[in-house]
């Protein structure tokens, strides 16, 4: 089944229109139409190796929201028509069918992500949602429940949103709780709505004052501007959790400090190299962490976005055809956005 896509030949050529293939549906697929599709800085890192190992041609995407065209005859969950979702997961390593404890993520064999990752079907990797269609296995589809009108706005959820629920639910972010967020970005936006809507204090950490009103209005209680030493003196030992959600290199030791007694600093962001060397004797002293966290698993994305729905919570987006790709990629590298890039997938149509 050959239908349009946009990616890339190599990493110093811009992402073009190309033709792929889908497999036929198997007993245990879905068949999806899709509808939006987030642009994640994933995406970018992978599609110009700027992380190691990347496949070429790379079609990149996978936070992918869309309608079931067909199914399989051991599919029972969906049926044509479905509005579903498909994150950073495809499929289990080759060594299984699926996670039992819902952790594929962390599994050591191994997993199949949306793009770039190892499958049978041609190329010899998987390419993602930058693209009309995609064919996945029914134990890695998503059910949405939000209303049509918000649909391009859940797509980031299957990224951003799990790659921040995931940590919050681990560390059991909620009433009683002093949580920090650092980075009002793409995932640092949906810590806060998500940390808000869990019912913890929400204290957000930016390096801009021109972000403070916005983090006020995402739900964050109280906003701290990190490079004011006196803003961040005034909130030492007094955290339960921070959540770091930036992905350049920075000094550690200025949020560890504002830990609490066991206090966590979870890390979410990938830097471009290592973070200077954190102060061990704040750790030891407070016995406090600090620990990192990988998007999340299928059972949990599900539960993430079943809150999201009794909620009302998306990300903040901005729309886009696919045409205008490259120009997106230039404005996320300077932070231009507020806050997700979603591909609206009809757009493919004119590729």
């Amino acid at each position: 089944m050959a239908i349009k896509a946009y990616g890339a030949f190599a990493a110093d050529k811009p992402l073009e229109a190309m033709d792929i293939t889908r497999r036929a549906v198997g007993p245990n697929d879905v068949q999806i139409e899709i509808a939006y599709c987030g642009v994640c800085h994933s995406d970018l890192h992978t599609v110009r190796s700027e992380w190691a190992g990347t496949l070429y041609p790379c079609v990149p995407g996978h936070e992918i929201v869309g309608r079931v065209l067909a199914v399989g005859g051991q599919v029972s969950r969906f049926k044509e028509g479905d509005v579903v979702g498909v994150g950073c997961l495809v499929d289990s390593c080759k060594h299984c069918h699926s996670c039992d404890d819902g952790l594929e993520q962390y599994c050591e064999n191994g997993f199949v992500g949306t793009y770039n990752g190892p499958t049978n079907d041609a190329p010899g990797h998987t390419l993602g949602g930058y693209s009309q269609q995609i064919v996945v296995k029914d134990d890695f589809v998503l059910k949405i429940s939000h209303p049509e009108e918000q649909l391009a706005a859940v797509a980031p959820l299957l990224c951003a949103g799990i790659t921040t629920w995931s940590p919050l639910r681990h560390w059991n972010v909620g009433p009683g709780k002093k949580v920090g967020i650092v980075g009002i970005g793409g995932l640092g936006h949906m810590g806060v709505k998500l940390a808000h809507a869990m019912g913890a204090h929400v204290v957000a950490f930016t390096t801009s004052e021109a972000k403070r009103q916005d983090a006020l209005d995402l739900g964050a209680d109280e906003v701290v501007v990190s490079r004011n030493e006196g803003e961040m003196a005034a909130h030492a030992n007094t955290f339960d959790f921070i959540l770091n959600t930036v992905s350049a290199s920075h000094s550690l030791d200025a949020f560890t400090a504002l830990l609490k007694r066991d206090g966590t600093l979870c890390l979410v962001g990938v830097p471009e190299h290592a973070h200077p060397s954190p102060d061990v004797a704040a750790l030891i002293f407070k016995r406090r962490a600090i620990a990192g966290s990988l998007i999340g698993g299928i059972a949990e994305t599900q539960e993430m976005l079943d809150f999201c729905a009794r909620h009302g919570i998306v990300s903040e987006i901005e729309k886009i055809d696919i045409q205008q790709i490259e120009t997106a990629y230039e404005r996320m590298q300077k932070s231009d956005v507020k806050y997700r890039f979603v591909i609206d997938s009809a757009s493919l149509a004119k590729a």
